[in-house]
């Protein structure tokens, strides 16, 4: 009888002699004590967490719904759940999120952007709305400008 293999419970290590040039997509936990030169990604609706640690380097996007920040991050962040910068965080670059924590001693060289969970959903619905509601206004206009000449 085989057991069911669960992931959400798997910690990934990235260790300080280790540097991984490419992206990246995990679930369960990722600690990176090491450098990723490229973007790192979990689902939103999966319970993901990035942990980057004092000695941890990330350049590129980060795209988790958990992250805990202790290290340098050279990009943008994006946290759909929550997001801990502690006393060593440097993050150059833009920060999205929904619930975060600053511990004294953190940085932040870019824009704290909060999101709510509505702003957090696929846009894709809201653009396609907007479209058409604008091309049926666009059209409305067309015809009052052709009748009234």
């Amino acid at each position: 009888m085989k057991k069911k293999f669960s992931t959400e419970n798997i910690t990934t290590l990235i260790s300080k002699a280790t540097e991984i040039t490419g992206d990246l997509h995990f679930s369960g936990v990722l600690e990176v004590e090491g450098k990723i030169r490229g973007n790192i990604y979990a689902d939103d609706d999966s319970s993901a967490e990035l942990r980057i640690r004092e000695s941890g380097l990330v350049q590129g996007e980060i795209k988790v719904p958990s992250v805990i920040i202790n290290g340098l991050v050279e990009g943008d962040v994006h946290s759909t759940q929550h997001l801990e910068l502690a006393a060593k965080a440097r993050v150059v670059g833009n920060v999205y999120y929904h619930l975060i924590e600053m511990v004294m001693g953190s940085e932040v060289n870019g824009s704290l952007c909060h999101r709510s969970s509505a702003d957090m959903k696929p846009r894709q619905l809201g653009m396609e709305k907007t479209g058409v509601l604008g091309a049926e206004s666009s059209a409305e206009n067309v015809e009052k400008a052709a009748g009234s000449s």
